[in-house]
């Protein structure tokens, strides 16, 4: 899995409510065409609720190869 940028996951998460639970981060990108390396690395993300887009980025950024 090639890392991704947290800016460029953020452009598929537009129109997200948060506080947001991981599960409604997948679906949001789904539905806006993120491609598969986007969704592999939310969904390898911790099943956490996150509160603020920075939240996402930072559990991006721990997202291991």
């Amino acid at each position: 899995m090639a890392k991704v940028n947290p800016i460029q996951v953020q452009k598929f998460l537009s129109g997200v409510d948060y506080p947001a639970k991981k599960q409604d981060l997948i679906d949001c990108a789904k539905s806006q065409g993120a491609d598969e390396n986007v969704l592999k690395t939310l969904e390898h993300m911790p099943d956490d609720d996150f509160e603020t887009p920075a939240d996402v980025s930072q559990a991006i950024g721990k997202v291991e190869d």
